[in-house]
């Protein structure tokens, strides 16, 4: 894990991010992955999408939109999707892809970063904990919003 870096999404990587693979159980807690990257053809100036690589090999994927203008305070910085690999799950690349992204939202002087996540015993809720997420809301459905504060 020595040689983690993010680079943009690229013709030269998307293949790769669409078949990362999820262990039993998380799929019911993400979207379709062509859902996340849509949103560079919807926003490409707010849309910020990453791609992980530990040497040449694409081991996650991360999405974000900065918006300061939004109309909905929670969508103005958001984490909209990380994806790590099942076989490399554990292994801090999914902690690290949370850091780089934190550190785009401090170089844009932002203030905080949301995540929005449905709960659930295989879903995404202590992973967003491990890594500073504190919950400060539900959005109408029932899901979590939780903030890092920068």
């Amino acid at each position: 894990m020595a040689d983690l870096r993010l680079v943009e999404l690229s013709a030269a990587t998307i293949v790769a991010v669409n078949t990362l693979s999820l262990k039993p159980g998380q799929e019911q807690f993400l979207a379709p992955l062509s859902y996340g990257i849509a949103a560079t053809v919807v926003n490409p100036q707010t849309s910020w999408q990453r791609v992980v690589l530990d040497g040449d090999e694409v081991v996650g994927f991360v999405s974000a939109n900065f918006d300061p203008e939004a109309s909905v305070e929670h969508f103005r910085s958001v984490l909209w999707r990380i994806n790590v690999d099942a076989d490399d799950q554990g292994r801090g690349i999914g902690r690290f892809a949370v850091e780089r992204l934190l550190d785009e939202a401090r170089s844009r002087g932002l203030e905080h970063v949301d995540v929005i996540y449905e709960s659930g015993e295989e879903g995404p809720e202590a992973f967003f904990q491990r890594v500073g997420f504190t919950p400060v809301g539900e959005t109408e459905y029932g899901e979590i919003i939780a903030e890092v504060r920068l």
